[in-house]
């Protein structure tokens, strides 16, 4: 985990995500598309420190933080605003339309 993303999990998310802009990426290991979402979550990240949260959250780790917000494939994307769902997106996408999403939530 870089720098600019923090691993949450049933025990912290309430309290990370309760305020600001937290852009959520659930995932797992055994995820091949997880994987490859992995480096463009860590770039766009970067690209927004001071302006939103990253954090990842493993779905075997945190089944209940998962099942809280209906996520039923991975990668699942979720913006999180002062603790409650904002929008989210399902599967890989690339870094153009990433940055576009947590644009359009900030």
């Amino acid at each position: 985990m870089s720098d600019f993303v923090k691993e949450l999990n049933t025990a912290n998310f309430a309290d990370e995500t309760a305020a600001g802009v937290t852009v959520v990426d659930f995932w797992a290991p055994w995820c091949q598309p997880c994987r490859m979402m992995a480096p463009i979550f860590e770039a766009v990240a970067e690209k927004f420190n001071g302006k939103a949260k990253f954090a990842k959250v493993n779905i075997d780790e945190a089944p209940d933080v998962a099942a809280k917000f209906g996520v039923r494939s991975i990668p699942t994307l979720l913006i999180v605003k002062d603790g409650q769902e904002a929008d989210t997106h399902t599967g890989l996408m690339r870094p153009d339309d990433f940055i576009t999403f947590v644009n359009k939530n900030l």
